[in-house]
């Protein structure tokens, strides 16, 4: 009977040792590689969860040292308290309204335009297209000064107006790379539905955007936590404190009162739990949009 450790015909010592070899050095290159992320991770990670915690300890919690990472008792009156000392829930709709303003408008002008650039044949539609891209590379703030003189002329300062119009006349980024990814759904679909009669904007409507859930889930996503986030635009054009945005009002939290850092680590807490939600949500197409944009030039 032949030994079980006899190697097979055709396979000889040399390449059995190798292939022994390969399989041990892609196993403990996978392991470097996942300790190496979860240590990245975890520094990345470390300061929301101080932040988490510090958000449910008391004042002798929050200074003791060493510091003490799991609060004991855990504080939940930090949470209502904030509402005590600022309207949280005013500014929380009004951040609402920018930010669903903002996607709503990225997701359709942009798309639109992204759309004519990727499959409609017109004559200098490389040329705009090569100088809307070139708007990307001017920073925001050369542009504020200007952008501040015209929406006070058009009478929109301490209004919402400067916030979201601008986002409905699209983003040059947004732009681009939705159409990177149309530029990588097959022609043919589109074409069986314009000999059927559909117009362009039914196409678009029917076709594309179905089709393009991932792209539209990043852009969605991009452009909700830009305005959640945005801190400039508010400070800029809005006056009223009524008007104020979670960004504003946090930052106008911490100035009135710093010494309350219970409470002010439970708004910081509050203001990032729906980016964390929305992300969640959507993480698969956001993945999937990432991966496939910029597939095909």
């Amino acid at each position: 009977m032949a030994s079980s450790t006899a190697i097979r015909p055709g396979v000889t010592p040399h390449s059995y040792q190798s292939s022994w070899g390969t399989r041990i050095s892609r196993f403990f290159g996978r392991v470097a590689s996942h300790v190496v992320l979860l240590l990245g991770s975890a520094v990345f990670a470390l300061p929301f969860i101080w932040m988490v915690s510090t958000s449910l300890k008391s004042d002798r919690q929050i200074f003791a040292w060493p510091p003490v990472w799991i609060p004991n008792p855990m504080v939940w009156g930090n949470y209502p308290a904030v509402f005590d000392y600022a309207p949280l829930h005013k500014y929380f709709l009004n951040t609402m309204v920018i930010a669903s303003a903002q996607v709503l408008g990225a997701i359709i002008t942009c798309s639109l335009a992204a759309y004519a650039f990727s499959r409609v044949r017109a004559p200098g539609r490389d040329v705009i297209f090569t100088v809307m891209i070139s708007q990307m590379m001017i920073p925001g703030v050369v542009t504020l000064v200007p952008l501040y003189i015209l929406f006070a002329k058009l009478e929109w300062i301490d209004t919402f107006l400067p916030l979201t119009i601008p986002a409905l006349l699209g983003s040059p980024f947004y732009i681009f790379m939705l159409r990177q990814f149309f530029l990588t759904l097959p022609m043919e679909l589109e074409e069986a539905a314009l000999i059927d009669g559909a117009s362009r904007l039914r196409v678009w409507w029917t076709i594309i955007l179905p089709l393009s859930k991932p792209a539209i889930a990043t852009v969605a996503i991009f452009s909700f936590m830009f305005a959640w986030n945005d801190f400039t635009g508010p400070l800029i054009f809005l006056n009223s404190r009524n008007k104020f945005t979670l960004s504003l009002g946090l930052q106008a939290f911490m100035f009135e009162r710093r010494t309350l850092w219970g409470p002010l680590m439970a708004a910081s807490t509050m203001m990032i739990t729906p980016i964390l939600v929305v992300f969640f949500l959507a993480q698969k197409h956001f993945i999937q949009g990432i991966a496939l944009t910029g597939m095909k030039g």
